[in-house]
């Protein structure tokens, strides 16, 4: 490239400085919202503790608290949610029944669940311990004891 002058030079690279500066600063913007997968995951927790005991779970990621929930037997609590796009989204949860106080399980790990589960997480409660839905193979498996 020729300039005429040193100020033409000076103008053309002040602007191309301007031009970069702006880009950075969208970069810096993009890189600091929080980008999701577009595809949702309905993750939920079944009590199927039997003769009519209810349970209470509370279930929370870093961004969302989803409060605490009376879970009656039978029925189930659910929520829906998009996996972010660094592989980092965690729910997690607290129940506690009469016999079980305060046990703590992730309810939705992606580097655990993104392929078993991919769009649905069940979690079945019972007096056992605690099963999951595997989404590849259709069966329940036994996840945690409660002596875990």
């Amino acid at each position: 490239m020729f300039f005429r002058s040193e100020e033409e030079k000076a103008e053309v690279v002040r602007k191309m400085h301007g031009a970069a500066s702006i880009v950075v600063l969208i970069l810096m913007v993009v890189s600091l919202s929080d980008p999701v997968v577009t595809e949702k995951v309905h993750a939920s927790v079944k009590n199927r503790l039997g003769s009519g005991r209810n349970m209470k779970v509370h279930c929370q990621s870093k961004d969302n608290d989803l409060g605490e929930q009376v879970v009656t037997d039978g029925s189930e609590f659910g929520w829906d949610f998009s996996v972010n796009a660094w592989g980092t989204t965690l729910f997690y949860c607290d129940t506690e029944w009469e016999k079980v106080q305060g046990y703590h399980f992730d309810a939705y790990s992606f580097e655990r669940d993104y392929v078993r589960c991919e769009s649905q997480c069940a979690w079945l409660i019972s007096e056992e311990g605690i099963y999951a839905l595997n989404g590849i193979t259709g069966f329940w498996e036994f996840f945690y004891g409660w002596s875990d």
